[in-house]
């Protein structure tokens, strides 16, 4: 481990916090929180939400950023002005531009409740203004492969039909042994628990926890049973990230 890498993981995983939104979902913030009140350059906001069948998010505006939306159980409906309907189920992703402006919403699918990931990314300020678009892909659309000790799927990366104008990659990782995550140089991200148990640098990590990484290239997982993490990372902006609720300025 380099020097870089013993500072990226001296403190060890934190736990993410518990936020609950004005309509009433529930949801693990991974950060910013009270544990690590940063946001992670490119990166605004991350959590693991959970919406029960009679909760949801009504129709509401969003500007100056990306939304990614990975289902981890159930399904999602969404709706945008765009006049884009579309449902999302386990392992699907959808991405939002907001742009100069979009309105959506978000209701659990089949009357059921439903588990997701949604990540907000900052958009370059030349970009604050572009248009609103958004695109989803299926299970089956995103590549998955066996590496090393690991099952990686890769929701945005080398492969994948969704794309940002962030430069960044997202992994769904299921460690069944051991997995080496490599961050390119100068980029910063952040591992999150989604399930099971196992290390990260020999520390404990276990769904719910998140590792920051701003000056780590490597950082090693192990497990002995099974582990399910995402795996984020992309390349700065270096602009401030100024959040005001639903916008990002």
């Amino acid at each position: 481990m380099t020097e870089n890498e013993s500072r990226a993981s001296a403190d060890g995983p934190i736990s993410g916090e518990m936020v609950q939104h004005g309509t009433g979902v529930n949801s693990n913030r991974a950060f910013p929180t009270d544990s690590y009140p940063n946001n992670l350059d490119p990166f605004v906001l991350f959590e693991q939400f959970y919406i029960d069948p009679d909760k949801g998010f009504p129709m509401h505006p969003h500007r100056g950023f990306e939304i990614v939306s990975y289902m981890i159980e159930g399904g999602m409906e969404h709706e945008d002005s765009l006049g884009v309907t579309n449902t999302a189920y386990e392992n699907d992703a959808m991405r939002i531009t907001t742009g100069s402006g979009i309105r959506h919403s978000e209701f659990p699918a089949d009357g059921q409740a439903c588990t997701g990931l949604q990540l907000w990314v900052n958009l370059p300020q030349a970009e604050k203004d572009a248009d609103p678009d958004y695109v989803d892909a299926t299970a089956d659309e995103l590549p998955t492969a066996e590496r090393g000790g690991a099952t990686v799927t890769t929701v945005i990366g080398d492969g994948s039909p969704i794309s940002l104008y962030t430069p960044m990659e997202y992994l769904d990782v299921s460690v069944a042994d051991a997995w080496t995550w490599s961050v390119p140089e100068e980029w910063s991200g952040f591992l999150y628990g989604v399930a099971g148990d196992g290390t990260v640098e020999g520390q404990s990590f276990a769904a719910g926890d998140v590792v920051p990484v701003t000056d780590a290239q490597s950082l090693t997982l192990r497990s002995d049973e099974s582990l399910r993490v995402v795996a984020v990372s992309g390349r700065p902006h270096g602009e401030p990230i100024r959040q005001r609720g639903p916008y990002v300025l």
